[in-house]
């Protein structure tokens, strides 16, 4: 083999790197240093980011001419990005694979068909460098590398997510220089790199040149402590110098630039003294600027001054309690893979600002060294996860399926710690990480633990969090001391109100991965909310995940985006879509479970207070550290059957002088309401600019309802006639403008034409199935074992009478399907008046022994020409039972094409809870269904649910050529059952019998 085989080497992870350092960039001058973005005013780093000749191989095993001398040829070279994954760029294949190793496990080998690039470049190094010493810096690359400078071998490296950095000084030549890498897609760290995701390739991260002077500051470590009282700080700045310590002048500036300390140095520590200063905290994220200043260079850091603690079982910031309402975060861009750009990561920081959300677990490696600068900057605290997942053990055969393979393999000890180290020390300054997380699902026992052992050794500042604390190796006492938070994945609410209520648990909780996002979900956020609100020692969690991965494919003949996940390219082992898991699409467009997350986590809310006939209302503030004067206003509006009847807004200080957690009375003057449905909502509305969120955006709303919904009565119409024909087999209904067909072998409506124009194509149908939703993947084999989604419709008794002036079809009604017995036994009454309206009345009896119900409801196949819908229900978002906290009750309109919401894979949409009337119409008739006892729900759209359930991608769907027009008694919920708890049973269509009823009116 051309190289030293590093890359299996378990005790050789770094080759000539320099040690383990806090990120920051040196600068020439005090002005550069404290501009925005010191990466690009410097002068001290030169980005070796760009276009580089590139050459793929199969195997490094067909590696075989000395490629990094500087004469070498690159005839037969391609041009590749710098940085990129060269997946991405059309080298290798795509592969995602969740828990499955992609390559057989025997470690620390990896196959002999290990694919590599090499990747050469020319640069020129300026004459005025020539005293300076140059510090090659990678940021990212997956998954090793070798690396050469003008021939010569500087060094080798892994850990994929972290910055490798080498003195090259020695090798460095003024002009012309040449620089070969040689990247490995495998190598012995790649059994502890097995996360969630597609696996990629490459340099992925920035790659560039410090010049530092001879004599420099090569680290330092800030920390802060505080007084009892909050009122007193010493900011503590530790010194380490390159080969001998230099004087050092620091000076420390407010956020508007003003000096508040400054002195010098010739030691190794800086110590600085503040009374009553301002802290750091993620709703005010207050941040002090450091200058360290030596004779031929400057360098800043942002400090903000903050104490994470646990005080009684609770996590507290600054003493005060906290809740951290946040998402799990990979880098994944669906052109670039990887490769995410700063641009890219500010979008993110701003969508996940303007949904409210506050905290963000860097799953599960760490992101750009700059990432935790701009959550530092723009407020998010941050669980910085260490490289380290080694999941796939767990799918080993028989006994050697151990989950804790890895995590007492000795063996792997030293790279265990080693990637612990590269993230403390590099992350270490910065306020907004305030827990070091272990890694993720890598088992536990020794190497865990020492991990653990060396970061409570080097930081006693931030809280140390490790989920896997519930798997115990077999033989191996767990020592679980230096863990300060108790951590679990996709626990259920009810598990998590009885770890908050077991007085024996005193470490706070956290779920580090809850409410998975995948698809049309999640619906159980409001309950996790709720248990943050109830119990202090809960600390809230991280909604699984941030964004859909796939991967861009360009668009379809018809200009449909095309995106590919697991198992499109052919590769094995995938795991499907269930990378498609994220809060919003690959390109960042929000999906609906975004929204909702929005709103359940909306900074105040309201509460209605009833007592006789009066009203009063009261605001919570759900902020831990600003007043609701100095963060929101109000807009609120009461309507009267989805119209408003009267608005106003709420925008005193005065009026929301509400302390955070505090609640107090709201002035709200209701005067006498008009008849009809009538609500209230409050919408919160930012008071002040900020950066990422400006005045006037909304925050959320909180809707009340102020009068109960009504049953309707069915009066039938005392002009027209109205007759029946039947025979054995159906029975047609007539009317002056009018003609329904009834199939009285199935117990429903084959055909209905009104103003000769016809309302069904196809024969009406009991309808219990929906496209299964990502969060059914687990009941769906239930459901179809049961054959829901193949049900048909058998009439046992039909009796039809005639009485003031109605036609009366009463049946008995079975629903079964193939090879099964009952699923359903129903008694149902259709009335038919003179102007073709039909109430429909059913009792349902649901066999006891089956699982619960996708949905009961009807389905109707309407024209085409039907293309849209005005409803008074939730909207304007899809709404469920247990998904509805972005929706508000109210009057909306759309077409048909807008209910659809185009999941990457297609499935169950669009749906619209607690309705008490919908219209789906056109330009000439159409057919309008009102709630009768009760709201109902739901759906229309041009496809229909086996479309749904048979197609993989959105962009093979065609229309089905009707509007598919669904009318439900309920659905089930949505929840999170992709990966977390069952549906809870409050969300389940599960009781044995229940009623429904609607009625039909043609319009």
């Amino acid at each position: 083999m051309i190289v030293e085989r590093y890359f299996e080497d378990c005790h050789c992870l770094h080759l000539n790197t320099l040690s383990p350092r806090a990120y920051f960039i040196p600068c020439e001058d005090t002005d550069s240093a404290l501009s925005e973005n010191p990466r690009v005013s410097t002068k001290r780093l030169q980005l070796l980011n760009g276009v580089w000749d590139f050459k793929y191989y199969s195997s490094i095993h067909e590696v075989k001419e000395e490629f990094w001398n500087i004469d070498y040829s690159r005839e037969g070279f391609d041009t590749i990005p710098v940085p990129s994954v060269w997946q991405m760029q059309g080298y290798d294949r795509h592969q995602y694979t969740n828990i499955r190793y992609p390559f057989p496990y025997d470690p620390p080998f990896v196959p002999h068909n290990n694919p590599c690039g090499i990747y050469l470049r020319s640069f020129d190094v300026d004459d005025g460098w020539q005293d300076y010493r140059k510090h090659l810096n990678f940021e990212g690359v997956d998954s090793c590398f070798y690396v050469w400078l003008n021939g010569n071998f500087v060094g080798y490296s892994q850990v994929s997510h972290c910055t490798s950095e080498f003195d090259i000084t020695e090798f460095v030549q003024k002009g012309r220089n040449t620089i070969a890498v040689l990247v490995l897609k495998w190598c012995d760290g790649s059994y502890l790199e097995d996360q969630d995701k597609f696996r990629m390739s490459g340099i992925f991260r920035d790659m560039y040149i410090l010049y530092r002077p001879k004599q420099h500051i090569r680290d330092f470590t800030v920390t802060t402590s505080l007084n009892d009282t909050y009122s007193k700080a010493d900011i503590k700045v530790d010194l380490c110098f390159f080969d001998e310590a230099i004087p050092v002048s620091y000076t420390l500036l407010d956020k508007d630039g003003q000096k508040v300390a400054e002195g010098k140095t010739s030691s190794d520590s800086i110590k600085i003294h503040l009374d009553n200063p301002v802290l750091w905290n993620a709703e005010q994220p207050y941040l002090y600027t450091l200058l360290l200043i030596t004779p031929d260079e400057t360098i800043s850091n942002r400090v903000g001054i903050r104490e994470i603690a646990v005080k009684y079982g609770v996590v507290c910031l600054n003493g005060k309690r906290i809740a951290f309402r946040g998402v799990n975060r990979h880098d994944s861009d669906p052109v670039d893979g990887y490769a995410v750009s700063f641009e890219s990561v500010l979008k993110d920081l701003r969508l996940m600002k303007q949904h409210n959300i506050n905290a963000i677990r860097t799953s599960h490696y760490p992101n750009a060294p700059y990432f935790t600068e701009l959550c530092d900057r723009y407020g998010f605290y941050v669980i910085d996860e260490a490289d380290i997942e080694c999941h796939g053990v767990v799918d080993l055969y028989g006994k050697d399926a151990d989950y804790s393979k890895l995590a007492g393999d000795e063996a792997f000890r030293e790279a265990w710690v080693d990637r612990v180290k590269l993230l403390y020390e590099r992350d270490k300054n910065r306020p907004s990480v305030v827990i070091w997380s272990m890694g993720n699902e890598s088992g536990y026992g020794p190497n865990p633990e020492a991990a653990l052992a060396y970061i409570k050794s080097v930081d006693g500042t931030r809280l140390i969090h490790y989920e896997n604390t519930a798997i115990f190796p077999k033989g191996h006492t767990c020592d679980f001391s230096n863990l300060d938070i108790t951590s679990r994945m996709y626990s259920s609410c009810r598990e998590v109100e009885e770890y908050c209520l077991d007085e024996n648990n005193k470490k706070p909780f956290i779920l580090c991965e809850y409410s998975h996002a995948m698809g049309n979900g999640p619906g159980d956020l409001e309950d996790y909310f709720q248990l943050t609100e109830t119990y202090d020692i809960f600390c809230g969690g991280f909604v699984w995940e941030w964004c859909d991965h796939a991967v861009y494919m360009g668009k379809t003949i018809e200009g449909r985006d095309k995106y590919f996940y697991g198992g499109d390219f052919g590769e094995f082992p995938h795991d499907g879509n269930f990378c498609v898991d994220g809060l919003v699409y690959p390109d960042r467009s929000p999906h609906t479970g975004l929204l909702e997350y929005k709103n359940v986590i909306r900074p105040a809310r309201v509460k209605m207070n009833r007592e006789g006939q009066d009203i009063s209302f009261s605001i919570k503030n759900i902020l831990d550290f600003i007043n609701l004067k100095d963060y929101i206003y109000i807009h609120y509006e009461i309507t009267c059957d989805g119209k408003i009847f009267c608005k106003g807004k709420i925008t005193q200080a005065a009026e929301l002088d509400v302390p955070p957690r505090a609640t107090k009375p709201l002035n709200i003057s209701i005067s006498e309401l008009p008849k009809g449905r009538c609500f209230i909502r409050f919408i919160y509305l930012k008071r002040y600019d900020s950066e990422f969120v400006p005045a006037g955006h909304e925050l959320g709303f909180d809707q009340i309802e102020l009068n109960e919904f009504s049953p309707r009565e069915f009066t039938p119409a005392t002009t027209g006639t109205v007759r029946f024909e039947e025979d054995d087999e159906s029975a047609v209904i007539f009317g002056d403008d009018f003609r329904y067909t009834y199939n009285k072998l199935t117990g429903i409506f084959d055909g209905m034409t009104a103003g000769n124009r016809t309302i069904i194509e196809r024969p009406m149908e009991y309808n219990l199935w929906r496209a299964p939703t990502d969060n059914d993947r687990n009941i769906r084999l239930e459901w179809q074992k049961c054959g829901y989604d193949r049900t048909v419709s058998r009439a046992y008794e039909t009796k039809i009478t005639h009485k003031d002036n109605t036609v009366v079809i009463r049946s008995i009604v079975s629903i079964t399907a193939l090879y099964l017995q009952r699923i359903l036994d129903i008694e149902c009454e259709w009335r038919v008046d003179s102007k073709g309206r039909v109430k429909c009345q059913m009792k349902i009896r649901k066999n006891p022994v089956i699982p619960y119900l996708p949905r009961f409801g009807v389905r109707l196949f309407l024209p085409e020409r039907m293309n849209r819908t005005e409803f008074f229900g939730y909207g304007p978002h899809e709404s469920y039972i247990d998904k509805r906290r972005a929706s508000y009750m109210g009057l909306f309109a759309k077409t048909i094409e807008e209910c659809h919401e185009d999941y990457i894979k297609p499935q169950e949409n669009g749906s619209h809870y607690g309705c008490e009337w919908v219209k789906v119409y056109g330009a000439s008739g159409g057919l309008k269904a009102e709630a009768v006892s009760e709201p109902i729900s739901f759906n229309a759209s041009v496809y229909t649910q086996e479309m749904l359930t048979k197609a993989q991608h959105n962009f093979e769907l065609e229309k089905s050529g009707n509007t598919v027009f669904c009318i439900d008694y309920m659905q089930s919920g949505v929840g999170s059952n992709s990966c977390g708890p069952q549906l809870m049973g409050k969300y389940r269509l599960d009781a044995d019998s229940f009623t429904f009823g609607f009625m039909l009116i043609p319009l």
